[in-house]
């Protein structure tokens, strides 16, 4: 007798309460006994077979309003059967069908239901024999049911694992092109710095020393201002004219490990104008400066004070701010009394904002392309 058949003959003589479970198997009218986790014949339209203990659960609730049985066997931890199950199954149960395309009896079951004749003799003793468990984690193995396993997990229905492959695949060759293109940038940059800043990066210098206010040979030179209460500094200005983000000098200084950088390279390379990439120092002691390194300094990131340009080799701001391009960098909605010295002179100034870290992009290249200019236009004097 299989455990499905045996079910469906009890349901259909009305003899449900008959049907008693002991520990971990469910006896039927004292004849017959089936593991409570035993799969039966009958296969939901979900794919898997249903256990004894579901349909037991199921047809002795059978008046119960789906919602509640669901939530029912849910705290009981009974796998429930689904709503579209739930007609059909009941008709054969009931007996109202003789039979159903969702039955398929894929093994025998022998042995399984067979009670041993000791248990088939009524018991003398009216006390319940009642199993002693001391250990509480016991307890609860003794009652576990798996729901699933780590095979089980995997089968989901309408869910296309190939796409999420193809997804993380693309992403990774994306990664390393990134890689692979910023290593060939920094060969490129190093290159020409090798070099000398000459023909080779687009800007028309011959390579050789010039004299007046043209270039001298080698790479230009920006400086910064060495005090932290301006905006851009050699701490961050890598970040933002590489980059275009702004980031503020005291979280660079925490993120910075070792001492502070006598030089920085930064490279003029994230405009999709560009055909090759252009190499700047950045430097922010103007005091260590030789005489003849002064003849590529192209730009200066004032810091609107005049105490800024003491002991440089010019007679005044008009001579500075025409061989050297000023830059003054604000914050949008910063006052107006903050600029006021930087307004009599010759400076660019450019205003950021303070939250809004997408606009930095746009200021960032509002400087390369005056200093590109600018630097043009000294290269012909």
């Amino acid at each position: 007798m299989d455990p499905l058949t045996a079910l469906r003959e009890m349901t259909m003589r009305n003899e449900l309460d008959k049907i008693i479970r002991v520990n971990n198997e469910y006896r039927f009218n004292s004849l017959y006994s089936f593991p409570c986790t035993i799969e039966t014949a009958y296969r939901s339209k979900q794919g898997n077979l249903y256990t004894l203990e579901t349909l037991v659960y199921f047809i002795k609730n059978v008046n119960v309003k789906h919602h509640d049985y669901i939530r029912n066997a849910g705290t009981q931890k009974i796998p429930a059967v689904t709503l579209l199950d739930r007609k059909p199954l009941v008709d054969y149960l009931q007996g109202r069908i003789t039979s159903t395309d969702a039955i398929e009896y894929l093994h025998d079951y022998p042995n399984l239901n067979a009670l041993p004749n000791d248990e088939l003799q009524p018991v003398v003793n009216d006390e319940p024999r009642v199993r002693v468990i001391e250990n509480p984690i016991d307890l609860i193995r003794a009652i576990e049911r798996p729901l699933k396993d780590r095979e089980t997990v995997l089968e989901c229905r309408h869910r296309d694992f190939y796409s999420v492959l193809t997804a993380a695949t693309k992403r990774d060759e994306e990664r390393q092109r990134m890689e692979s293109q910023q290593r060939k940038d920094g060969l490129v940059a190093k290159n020409k710095i090798d070099r000398g800043f000459g023909d080779e990066l687009g800007l028309g210098f011959d390579g050789q020393k010039l004299n007046g206010s043209k270039l001298g040979d080698g790479v230009p030179i920006i400086l910064v201002p060495s005090a932290s209460q301006t905006l851009i500094t050699i701490y961050n200005v890598k970040e933002f004219l590489e980059d275009g983000v702004f980031i503020p000098t005291d979280v660079k200084m925490k993120q910075m490990k070792g001492p502070k950088p006598e030089c920085v390279t930064v490279l003029k390379k994230f405009s999709s104008r560009d055909r090759v990439v252009t190499a700047y120092e950045v430097r922010d002691k103007p005091s260590a400066l030789k005489a003849d390194e002064w003849g590529r300094v192209v730009a200066v990131f004032v810091l609107g004070k005049e105490w800024q340009f003491k002991d440089w080799p010019f007679k005044d701001h008009v001579e500075i701010f025409n061989k050297i391009l000023g830059f003054y960098m604000r914050f949008e909605d910063d006052s107006v009394e903050s600029a006021k010295i930087v307004k009599q002179w010759n400076v660019k100034i450019i205003s950021i904002s303070k939250n809004k870290r997408h606009q930095d992009r746009a200021a960032a290249l509002d400087v390369w392309d005056r200093l590109e200019e600018f630097v043009r236009a000294r290269s012909r004097s």
